[in-house]
């Protein structure tokens, strides 16, 4: 997963006291989750990154394990294109009783960023069981969902479960990055093969305190997309000796200065908006009351202006660009030429890039200052997908059996996912796993990820609870 940013941590504390903590001992595994547990064991160990792995292999160990259970080759989809053979991925489809219900779409990436074995404690492509967690690559992002997928499958088939719904499975590539992104490909090639009325997805992890006590699970409804601005000044330059006021770096600053001065109008979805709702309680105080007040009444100014002082809020209430990369100058002794920056935009759900483009462009005001949008990862999304009750309710009732007094509270992502591309297409895509992160985010993406044994067995009880409730 692509994530950006993180969740204000002092608000969690107000949960310490109800959260649910997580057993020291090891369980003794049942048969069902030694079955799990070897899927997931296949999938850690077959190295899947971009400069040495296989997806393509990851996914035929896959297609093996599903036809192992009793799924006919028609129903198994191994998809690959000539120019990236180990780039490929998985469709998975169960046919439900009812052909007039749409079908439900269980998505994850089958890639890992890269990991080199002398940065590791233990070898990153061996799942290594130790004190109460698993290590590995991709134990938390994204392999673990892809195996409870993989086996709910199996385990629907053998054990003779009859969806009412048509259940479909994508393992995809290249959600880390890479020439080659596997959901783009189904949604732009084989639209018809994933064709579903809404999908689950990876996001939404929940959290949980370095005593192991659940804080709270997010439920992903919607996420901003990414897109980068090129900011220029080109300019004659000469000798520093003789330095004149049209200066390209000059420029440039005034430009940025700008941007960084600069906010877009507030926004709100239905995630952001129940998100603000259930956050009232936990951050008390002017920020609950102001919460409150927006979640009643986006249009409250005054609300909002409270809730934008904490950055991640703020995140979620509008689109927001900020300068990451300068580049400025050839000679120490020389006015510069040219002086170049970077912006990264990440855009609300409604708004569009050539609309964020002309409004850093207005906001800067000065025609020497060439304003570029380049290519983003994806369409821009015209509206977040809405979090209704059939997609929420078995989440909350699977939560509240598994993990009394824990609370479900949706989010924007502002991050970014494959749901980038499948929620333009007409495939609404939701983001929860039930399984949680430690507060420094399982090590995602770093060295030694990591993640609870037992939020591994548990998220794969509740995800096959809400699916099972989804399509019965």
């Amino acid at each position: 997963m692509r994530i950006s940013g993180a969740a204000p941590v002092a608000f969690l504390a107000a949960f310490l006291a109800a959260a649910t903590a997580l057993p020291a001992a090891a369980q003794t595994l049942r048969p069902d989750q030694a079955q799990f547990r070897a899927i997931y064991k296949e999938l850690v160990e077959t190295n899947t990154t971009l400069s040495s792995g296989s997806c393509t292999l990851a996914a035929e160990k896959m297609a093996a394990r599903l036809k192992a259970a009793g799924f006919a080759d028609s129903d198994l989809t191994i998809f690959s294109v000539p120019e990236h053979p180990k780039e490929g991925g998985l469709v998975a489809v169960m046919t439900g009783s009812n052909p007039h219900l749409k079908a439900v779409l269980l998505l994850a990436h089958l890639d890992v960023v890269e990991a080199r074995r002398e940065d590791w404690t233990r070898d990153p492509f061996t799942l290594v069981e130790e004190d109460g967690y698993f290590y590995g690559r991709g134990t938390a992002d994204d392999k673990a969902q892809a195996a409870v997928w993989v086996d709910m499958l199996a385990r629907f088939k053998t054990e003779n479960f009859r969806p009412r719904r048509t259940v479909k499975m994508a393992l995809t590539c290249g959600e880390e990055g890479g020439p080659f992104n596997g959901a783009r490909w189904l949604a732009q090639n084989r639209r018809d093969l994933i064709d579903a009325e809404f999908a689950i997805n990876e996001g939404g992890w929940g959290r949980i305190d370095d005593h192991g006590r659940r804080i709270v699970m997010n439920v992903n409804a919607g996420e901003k997309l990414p897109m980068n601005v090129k900011l220029e000044v080109v300019n004659p330059g000469g000798h520093a000796m003789r330095p004149v006021k049209d200066n390209a770096i000059t420029r440039l600053s005034a430009a940025l200065m700008k941007i960084g001065a600069h906010d877009f109008p507030v926004r709100a979805t239905d995630a952001t908006r129940q998100f603000f709702a259930r956050m009232e309680k936990v951050a008390g105080g002017e920020m609950g009351a102001a919460m409150a007040a927006f979640a009643k009444n986006p249009g409250d100014a005054a609300a909002a202006a409270v809730i934008a002082r904490d950055a991640a809020y703020n995140a979620m209430l509008r689109t927001t660009c900020v300068a990451t990369m300068l580049e400025a100058g050839h000679a120490t002794n020389a006015l510069p030429q040219r002086a170049t920056a970077n912006v990264n935009c990440r855009i609300f759900p409604g708004d569009t890039p050539e609309g964020v483009r002309d409004a850093l462009a207005a906001a800067i005001g000065d025609p020497a200052v060439s304003v570029t949008a380049q290519p983003t990862r994806s369409d821009a999304v015209r509206t977040a997908p809405p979090l209704t009750d059939t997609i929420l309710k078995p989440v909350e009732r699977a939560a509240a059996k598994l993990w009394p007094g824990v609370p479900v509270i949706p989010t924007l992502e502002i991050g970014a996912t494959d749901a980038a591309f499948l929620t333009p297409v007409g495939i609404p895509t939701y983001g929860f796993t039930g399984m949680f992160f430690e507060p420094d985010g399982s090590r995602l993406h770093g060295q030694n990820e990591r993640v609870r044994a037992q939020v591994v067995y548990e998220g794969r009880d509740f995800l096959t609870q809400v699916v099972k409730d989804y399509v019965r």
